[in-house]
């Protein structure tokens, strides 16, 4: 296990308390939905990275053809996995 899985485990553990506690076990499922792209994308990035095919959105498809740098899907999962302390941090200070 390197230190990225462990640290984003970390991170998102932190993430499900604080919901449990303050907002019971309905909004800790909802923090866990939310947790499971960032979370693959920091600890399976390099086989994310390789993934090539359709994606979809919810209204269209469109072709992956280029294969992604793992250490890319990596930041980019942990920038996901931040939003809502950026968020937070943003609201608190445009209040």
């Amino acid at each position: 296990m390197n230190w990225n899985r462990a640290l984003s485990g970390l991170v998102a553990v932190s993430y499900l308390v604080l919901a449990a506690i303050h907002g019971g076990p309905g909004m800790a499922l909802k923090v866990a939905m939310f947790l499971i792209l960032p979370l693959g994308c920091i600890w399976f990035s390099d086989e994310m990275g390789r993934y090539t095919g359709f994606g979809s959105m919810l209204w269209s498809s469109y072709p992956i053809t280029e294969q992604s740098p793992g250490v890319l899907v990596c930041i980019m999962g942990w920038v996901v996995l931040f939003l809502p302390v950026i968020a937070g941090v943003i609201i608190h200070f445009s209040a």
